[in-house]
């Protein structure tokens, strides 16, 4: 099957053609960072993390691209005297690093920020004011705006007009032509760092928003690259604008315009502007990793998510299904670790994956290969068992499950709990010898009461998490 994926700008699915198939190249809006991440966050690093992992398995090389805006007004609003702009910008970076690794997220190839990138994004705004797309504020603030009105391709990734979008409240309109045109530069304002400003040919000052994107995208992609992606909320008007000053500046730019669904609590967006968002930090310190990863992906990426505690209960109850397989085929292949190396993956996983991204139906395939390899264990047919298994470890592989399986059953917490049923499983074991069958069916009640599964076979009796 052909891989498509989902344009915005089409607002239809594509068949994916690459304009380099060695080399695929995607850049994804990074996180403003003005304070730690949320979970919404993570999903958003998730839905391009696992797009990234598929197309490595296709293609072999990915050229990953994704951005951190470290200067901008929220992250100057949100400074103070003992923690400068900057220095609160790289300790975000790191909270929002540290979130994104947690769950097993890839590093990107290059992780760019805007800061780095100053003298290409002015490069930049004086390409367009030369074709005649951008104007400096005639009050001599500094300030660069684009002029959409000089653009007629203006609107076309999220099909609006002009007349009908609202004012663009990025910068002060001062000197505007037009309510909608955005800033490309903001001229310093008293008050604000010194530190925080470039010298331009249109005074003292710092980039937009959207400008930042533009410029690190064809600084490390080049004027034409495969993928861009982001969150929903950021379709206008920072990816609009972003389109319409680099096509107005004689880019190719983006091939494919992706966009992951939103987070939500009840049915509205997650966001910090709301303030119903729960901090990535939080929720990595209740829930495993891996359960949380599961739960984010669950979804088709597209789609809005409204993450509740049944959400991490079901990935968790999943997991341990999972887990539960692995550790039977082991046992039947006398532990023999080969058995869990990646084999060919199902035609329903890679259908799944090919058709923009179909990771709720590519999970379905994961579930039956653990269906079909227990029904052959339970009928002593071992090499079925370890085939599913192989197909099992191929498709964890490509979702980012593949090892981290195993590891959520180590640690001093799970090396506790296995002492303390196997102490259980010995007193019901000398019960039977004893014959003292109401002592060892209580054992057995106490230990299914606990959520443990025992299964007795001739090599002794096995426990896992009852899934």
């Amino acid at each position: 099957m052909t891989f498509r994926l989902y344009d915005t700008r089409a607002q239809q699915l594509r068949d994916f053609v690459p304009l380099d198939p060695e080399n695929i190249t995607m850049y994804v809006c990074g996180p403003t960072v003005q304070s730690g991440p949320h979970i919404g966050h993570v999903r958003a690093a998730l839905s391009f993390d696992i797009l990234r992992r598929w197309l490595v398995r296709k293609y072999g090389r990915v050229t990953f691209v994704r951005n951190v805006t470290d200067i901008d007004d929220k992250v100057l609003v949100n400074a103070t005297d003992a923690e400068p702009w900057w220095a609160l910008a790289y300790r975000m970076e790191q909270e929002f690093t540290a979130a994104y690794a947690g769950i097993g997220i890839l590093a990107p190839t290059y992780e760019p920020r805007a800061t780095a990138s100053i003298p290409q994004m002015q490069e930049l705004i004086t390409t367009l004011i030369e074709r005649g797309h951008a104007y400096p504020a005639p009050d001599g603030s500094g300030d660069v705006y684009f002029d959409v009105r000089s653009w007629s391709a203006y609107g076309a990734l999220t099909h609006q007009t002009i007349d009908a979008m609202e004012a663009a409240e990025d910068a002060d309109p001062r000197g505007k032509r037009n309510p909608q045109d955005f800033a490309l530069w903001k001229g310093s304002k008293p008050g604000e760092p010194t530190d925080a400003t470039w010298q331009s040919p249109w005074g003292a000052g710092r980039p937009g928003w959207h400008i930042e994107c533009s410029a690190m995208a064809k600084r490390y992609l080049g004027s034409a690259f495969d993928i861009h992606g982001g969150g929903l909320d950021l379709r206008f008007p920072h990816h609009e604008n972003e389109l319409a000053q680099s096509t107005a500046a004689g880019e190719e730019f983006a091939s494919y315009w992706l966009h992951n669904g939103l987070v939500t609590v009840g049915g509205q967006k997650m966001s910090k502007s709301l303030g119903n968002f729960t901090l990535a930090a939080d929720v990595l310190a209740e829930h495993d990793p891996l359960v949380i990863r599961y739960a984010l992906a669950a979804a088709h990426y597209r789609s809005s998510l409204d993450l509740t505690a049944s959400s991490y209960a079901e990935a968790e109850a999943a997991l341990g299904r999972i887990q539960m397989f692995r550790q039977r085929v082991l046992r039947a292949a006398d532990a023999d670790p080969a058995v869990l190396v990646p084999g060919t993956l199902p035609e329903a996983f890679a259908m799944a994956m090919d058709d923009d991204l179909g990771v709720p139906q590519a999970l379905a395939a994961v579930h039956e290969a653990v269906r079909a390899g227990n029904s052959a264990l339970d009928a002593g047919d071992t090499a079925a068992a370890v085939q599913a298994a192989a197909a099992l470890a191929a498709m964890l592989e490509v979702l980012g499950f593949d090892g981290a399986i195993e590891a959520a059953a180590g640690g001093a917490e799970a090396s506790a709990l296995d002492a303390l049923v196997q102490a259980m499983i010995t007193q019901r074991a000398q019960a039977r010898a004893d014959k003292d069958w109401a002592a060892a069916d209580r054992i057995r009640d106490a230990i299914a009461a606990a959520g443990i599964t025992l299964e007795d076979t001739p090599a002794g009796t096995h426990w896992s998490i009852d899934g």
